[in-house]
C-alpha cells in the first residue's frame, strides 16, 4: 500500500457530511489517507465514515461545531490522543443565507461569518500549531467563484469567501518555514445539494456562462483538493485553484 500518495497520513475534512465535503473525505481516504469526518449532522458524517472505512481506511467522527472555539479545541484536544499525526486539513464547511445587501440582517451576516470565516480560522490555527511541532502539513480552504466574481443576493457569502483567499495567502507567508503548504479551491457551479434548490431557470441561466457548458461535479473539485494535499503539490502555496469550466478566468 506504500505506493498510495496519502498512505499513513491523517486528514481532517470539516463539513464532511454531504455534497463536496462528503466527496474530498472519500477522494483522500482513496489516496491512502485516515479520514476525521466532522460535521454537525451526526447521522450524515457517520454514513461517510462508513463508506470509508469500507475502502479499508480509518475514519473518526466529529462533530464539532467550528464556529465554537471550544468545542474545535476539544476536537483537537481528542485528536491528539487519537491519531499519530495531522497531515492535511481541508476547511470546506459552509453555509449560504442569501439576501439582498439592503435587506440583509445581522444575524444573516453573522451566521455566514462564524462558520465560513471564524471557523476557518479556529480549525486552521489549531491544526497549524500541530503541523508546525511536526514540521509538514497541507491546509486546503474552500473559497467560491462568488468571491472572484460577486454575485447579486450573496454580500455575505462572498465577503466570507473572499476572506478566505485573503488568509490563505497570508498563511502560505507564515507557514512556509515550517514546511506547511496553504492553498485555495475556487469552485464554480458545481451540483450539490445546496446549489440542487436553485430554480432550473436561473440554473440554465448560469450554465450559458460556462464555456464547457455543463455544471461541475463534486468528484471535480475533490481531484484538485486531493493534489493540494498530496506532495505532487510539494512546490504549490498561496495559489488559488479555480475548478470552474471557464466561467471565470483570472
Amino acid at each position: 500500500m506504500g505506493h498510495l500518495p496519502l498512505h499513513e497520513k491523517t486528514a481532517i475534512v470539516t463539513g464532511a457530511g454531504r455534497g463536496i465535503g462528503e466527496m474530498i473525505a472519500l477522494s483522500l481516504a482513496t489516496a491512502g489517507a485516515d479520514i476525521v469526518v466532522n460535521d454537525i449532522d451526526k447521522n450524515s458524517a457517520e454514513k461517510v465514515a462508513g463508506q470509508i472505512g469500507r475502502l479499508g481506511r480509518k475514519a473518526l467522527v466529529h462533530t464539532a461545531d467550528i464556529a465554537d472555539k471550544e468545542q474545535v479545541e476539544q476536537m483537537f484536544a481528542d485528536l491528539q490522543n487519537e491519531v499519530k499525526t495531522i497531515d492535511v486539513l481541508v476547511n470546506n464547511a459552509g453555509i449560504t443565507r442569501d439576501n439582498l445587501f439592503l435587506n440583509m440582517t445581522e444575524k444573516e451576516w453573522d451566521q455566514v461569518m462564524d462558520i465560513n470565516l471564524k471557523g476557518l480560522f479556529f480549525c486552521t490555527q489549531q491544526a497549524a500549531r500541530i503541523m508546525k511541532a511536526q514540521n509538514s502539513g497541507k491546509i486546503v480552504n474552500l473559497t467560491s467563484v462568488s468571491a472572484q466574481v460577486g454575485n447579486v443576493g450573496q454580500a455575505n457569502y462572498t465577503a466570507s469567501k473572499a476572506g478566505v483567499i485573503g488568509l490563505t495567502r497570508t498563511l502560505a507567508k507564515e507557514l512556509a518555514r515550517y514546511n506547511i503548504t496553504v492553498n485555495a479551491v475556487a469552485p464554480g457551479f458545481i451540483l450539490t445539494p445546496m446549489t440542487r434548490t436553485i430554480p432550473e431557470e436561473i440554473q440554465g441561466m448560469i450554465l450559458a456562462t460556462i464555456p464547457m457548458g455543463r455544471p461541475g461535479q463534486p468528484e471535480d473539485v475533490a481531484k484538485v483538493v486531493k493534489f493540494l494535499s498530496t506532495d505532487e503539490s510539494a512546490y504549490v502555496t498561496g495559489q488559488v485553484i479555480s475548478c470552474n469550466g471557464g466561467m471565470y478566468l483570472a
